[in-house]
């Protein structure tokens, strides 16, 4: 008789452990993505922290058949807030500085609210609760201009994946449209439809007056995707302190687009002196 032994979910989420330091680090990617999109900050961070990467159910890094998605469950952000929650206590984390992008900004709010002694720190990259427009607040999209971006992904995901990264990254950083269309044009067409669904169509509002862990909000002055009143709502909403440190920097990836400023957000909102080898 066999007995198949079943993975970790630290294994099954390509989960890494890199650098040392007294505190400890998560970087969290958003939609599309896989953990190589802090790779050009990574270096930097881990002369100071122990910094955890990995890769979300939906990427297409992680290894087939990937069994840690499930459509009848990832489909709203509590399952992912589970899967982190899972994976801290199987890493026998707490008191974590959790650096979210996009969408893992409010999969970390989420989690904070459930279980707070895992999060000493969130640190939110161009976050957004809620991205449809509504009376009395704007999240920067139409439902017809989500409808059009749905229709896109669905009738030829490989075109579309070619041709967003430009409308979210800096066309002058070719380097960086390429790590990004990379990561895309990885992931399943069918998970990348139903993801954009999630992310697109989520409200989560409600759960920022909930947040008491201290937060501070990362955000690019020219990004299509969360506009400027999104984060003047996220600062007055969120219940515990929060600030916002500005980036001028076109698109929604700066630790792609900035590397050196997003550093240097960090090093100052951490208080702690990061290695000055800049990125060149």
């Amino acid at each position: 008789m066999v007995i198949k032994q079943e993975k970790s979910l630290s294994t099954t989420m390509n989960a890494k452990i890199i650098g040392s330091g007294k505190e400890t680090m998560i970087l969290a990617h958003g939609y599309g993505g896989d953990q190589s999109l802090w790779d050009k900050v990574l270096p930097i961070l881990t002369q100071t922290y122990q910094v955890v990467v990995f890769d979300w159910c939906f990427s297409g890094a992680i290894k087939e058949p990937n069994t840690l998605f499930d459509p009848s469950k990832h489909t709203c952000y509590d399952a992912f807030s589970e899967d982190l929650i899972n994976l801290l206590q199987e890493l026998s984390l707490d008191s974590t500085v959790f650096v979210g992008h996009s969408m893992s900004g409010m999969i970390g709010c989420i989690a904070s609210v459930k279980k707070p002694h895992l999060f000493k720190k969130l640190i939110l990259v161009s976050p957004s609760p809620r991205y449809l427009n509504s009376e009395f607040y704007e999240g920067g999209f139409d439902l017809k201009d989500l409808e059009q971006l749905f229709t896109s992904i669905e009738s030829n995901y490989n075109e579309w994946a070619s041709f967003f990264p430009s409308l979210v990254i800096d066309k002058n950083d070719p380097e960086s449209l390429k790590v990004f269309e990379k990561c895309l044009k990885r992931m399943n067409p069918e998970i990348g439809l139903l993801i954009a669904k999630t992310v697109f169509l989520s409200d989560h509002r409600d759960i920022l007056e909930k947040v008491a862990i201290p937060c501070t909000i990362i955000q690019t002055t020219n990004d299509i995707v969360v506009p400027i009143s999104v984060v003047e709502y996220m600062k007055k909403t969120i219940k515990g302190e929060s600030t916002v440190e500005m980036i001028d920097t076109l698109g929604h990836f700066p630790q792609l687009t900035a590397p050196n400023q997003f550093l240097e957000i960090i090093d100052r909102v951490m208080n702690v002196e990061l290695s000055k080898t800049l990125i060149e």
